[in-house]
């Protein structure tokens, strides 16, 4: 696999939460820490996302928000 993104993550899928329009997909990328995506149910099944297999986490962003709160 070959991305221009520079952000690629490796993890295991923890769980997926399928509905019938998207998945909310957690995906463990050390002890501990999780990323949470949201993707179409189409590429849910493309893909052939299941509990324990491995995967990646790609994340391109012109920017990352940060907040707090007061």
């Amino acid at each position: 696999m070959k991305l221009s993104a520079r952000n690629v993550l490796k993890g295991k899928i923890k769980n997926i939460k399928r509905g019938p329009i998207s998945s909310l997909v957690v995906l463990e990328i050390a002890p501990k820490v999780q990323i949470v995506s949201t993707i179409t149910a189409e590429s849910t099944a493309a893909l052939k996302l299941k509990k324990g297999r491995t995967a990646y986490a790609v994340i391109k962003a012109s920017s990352v928000m940060v907040g707090v709160d007061e």
